[in-house]
């Protein structure tokens, strides 16, 4: 569940942050280009949460 919680948050967070930055820029929003970014997103918070701040437990 946590993963797809992930996955719907980089979505959302990547397509604000897109719009904001074309929207200043003049361009137009490219959605392939937002999900590209939401995946690198996402990646960085799976590797973050399972691999760098993942607790030890002894």
């Amino acid at each position: 569940m946590r993963y797809i919680a992930s996955i719907i948050w980089a979505v959302l967070i990547s397509c604000a942050i897109a719009y904001v930055l074309t929207s200043m820029g003049g361009e137009t929003f490219a959605l392939f280009d937002t999900l590209i970014l939401a995946g690198i997103i996402a990646i960085a918070v799976f590797w973050l949460g399972d691999g760098i701040l993942k607790e030890n437990k002894r």
